[in-house]
This record gives C-alpha cells, sequence and structure tokens, in this order.
C-alpha cells in the first residue's frame, strides 16, 4: 500500500507523514529528503548547480538510505544540514532538470518497491506513485507556512529574517509550480486537505477517515 502526500513547503506534510506513518505502521518516505541530500552533495563538492550532466552522474551514484526517519548519505547522518536555508536556496535548481529527476524519481520507486509507505513530497500523487492507493495534497495559506518553516528553523537555532524566509518560500512555490516536469499540482484524483486552521490530529484523523473508509 501506497499513501500519496503533495503539498507546497510549510503545509505540515513532513510531521504529518511522519506520524501516520507510526499510526498506519507502516514506513515512511520524504523523497524531499533525496533531492536535499543531492543538493549537499553537489554543493560540498563544489559542482556547478548548472552542470545537470555533472548532477545527473551524481544522482546516479549517490550512497543514500534511510534508516527510521534518519537520512543517511555516504552513511553519514544527515537530516539535519539537508534541512538549512542554504539547502533551500539551492534545491530548485537541481529539482528543474528532468535528466536528474529520472534518476531519483527511480531510486525513490526501488525504495518503496514491494512495501507499504506514507511518500510526501511534491510529484507524489502524478509521478512518483500515480497509482497510490490513496492521494492527499496538504496545503496552507502561504503566511502560515512561512511561520511554520520560520519556527521550526527558530527552533533549531537557525537564524533568519521572517522576510527573506517568505521570500524563499514564495520563490520556491513558484518554481516548484512552473518547472517543466515533475511540477507541484494538484492530481484530479487526490483528496485536497487545507491546513491552515487545523491542528496535527485534526489532520491525521481526516486522512485516517479516507484511508479506513477505501479499505472496507
Amino acid at each position: 500500500m501506497i499513501v500519496a502526500i503533495d503539498g507546497p513547503a510549510g503545509s505540515g506534510k513532513t510531521t504529518i507523514a511522519k506520524l501516520l506513518s507510526k499510526k498506519l505502521n507502516i514506513s515512511y518516505l520524504d523523497t524531499g529528503a533525496t533531492y536535499r541530500a543531492l543538493t549537499l552533495k553537489a554543493l560540498d563538492e563544489g559542482i556547478d548547480l548548472k552542470d545537470a550532466l555533472h548532477l545527473t552522474r551524481l544522482a546516479a551514484g549517490l550512497n543514500l538510505k534511510f534508516k527510521g526517519q534518519k537520512t543517511y548519505l555516504d552513511d553519514k547522518d544527515v537530516s539535519e544540514k539537508i534541512r538549512t536555508p542554504l539547502i533551500d536556496k539551492n534545491i530548485s535548481i537541481i529539482v528543474a532538470y528532468p535528466e536528474v529527476r529520472e534518476v531519483m524519481v527511480a531510486l525513490q520507486r526501488r525504495i518503496a518497491k514491494g512495501g507499504d509507505f506514507v511518500v510526501e513530497g511534491r510529484d507524489i500523487t502524478t509521478v512518483v506513485f500515480p497509482n497510490a492507493e490513496f492521494k492527499f495534497y496538504l496545503d496552507a495559506d502561504s503566511t502560515i507556512r512561512a511561520e511554520r518553516r520560520f519556527n521550526e528553523l527558530k527552533a533549531k537555532g537557525i537564524k533568519i529574517g521572517f522576510k527573506e524566509m517568505e521570500k524563499d518560500l514564495n520563490k520556491r512555490d513558484d518554481a516548484d509550480k512552473k518547472r517543466e516536469v515533475g511540477a507541484l499540482t494538484l492530481s484530479k484524483d487526490a483528496t485536497y486537505i487545507d491546513t491552515s486552521k487545523m491542528a496535527i490530529e485534526e489532520v491525521i484523523n481526516e486522512m485516517l477517515k479516507y484511508i479506513r473508509k477505501g479499505k472496507k
């Protein structure tokens, strides 16, 4: 069983997907983490982010593993390093390359093959797992999403101004929705949930209602 979740940054996808996977007692996969890890690897190695061929080769040889809710790159835990503003600012460049996405989508499918997963990202319901048993699109007001992201970084001790945070998020939203391949779109058969005024538990309960109804 695949539960696919799409939506923009700050809509609550990651937190909700992790908790939902625990409720359902199945595995969790954050596809965004695969692109974040690739971005980190490229920056660490000083690769020109305009060099699509080099980035595609890097993606093909990526040593990436997931254990529980941790992300390991070259056997090192990079779960926190891939969630910094530096990665946020550069990831949109890398995810825009069709050849890079092709390699990464294949990787994501291999990870989830034959298993039960809650998978979240930007193109999960439309590209990665178009035949998923359950599809959801989580959304929220852009200001609320910026506040959530700002508070998340603040809690981690990462200093960034709110205006800069909001500008970066809006820029990423625009890039995600306009890219030629794997764009962020609302799948026709996905359940849309606006999380702006909902508590996390409310969102999870709403999703579980659809899942349990579908399993009967």
